[in-house]
């Protein structure tokens, strides 16, 4: 009986950490805009929100050295449809980086709007719930 009833906030709170990595790793993409050989990252939110649902861990980390910390909550294990991956570059650089700083800031804002968006539904669905306990 619960669980249908925190099943449409269960999935809400799956897409707001997965909202909260995506912006992780754009915010990451804007700080390295002038990193000669950065490569952009950047991950399929559809399929990371199915795999999200579907059970399994949310994301993979990859780790560039054995001697980096494992992120938590993450698992390496899985397929790479859940790992980042790197974004298409839209115009050559001299340095090899392929940040494109409007598309950064652009996927950024849209990030946040869809954030603020999830956290809005969850405080919703929250004070739903929250009066049909106190019978109000």
């Amino acid at each position: 009986m619960l669980d249908k009833m925190v099943g449409g906030m269960d999935f809400q709170s799956k897409a707001l950490v997965l909202r909260a990595e995506r912006q992780r790793a754009i915010a990451s993409n804007i700080a390295n805009v002038d990193t000669p050989g950065y490569v952009a990252r950047d991950y399929n939110f559809k399929d990371a929100m199915t795999a999200a649902t579907s059970g399994q861990k949310l994301m993979a980390g990859e780790k560039t050295s054995a001697q980096h910390m494992d992120l938590p909550g993450l698992d390496s294990s899985l397929s790479n449809a859940q790992k980042l991956g790197y974004s298409v570059q839209s115009q050559p650089n001299m340095d090899n980086n392929t940040v494109d700083l409007d598309r950064e800031r652009a996927n950024f804002v849209d990030n946040s709007v869809r954030y603020e968006a999830t956290l809005r539904f969850i405080n919703g669905q929250a004070k739903t719930m929250l009066a049909a306990i106190t019978g109000q």
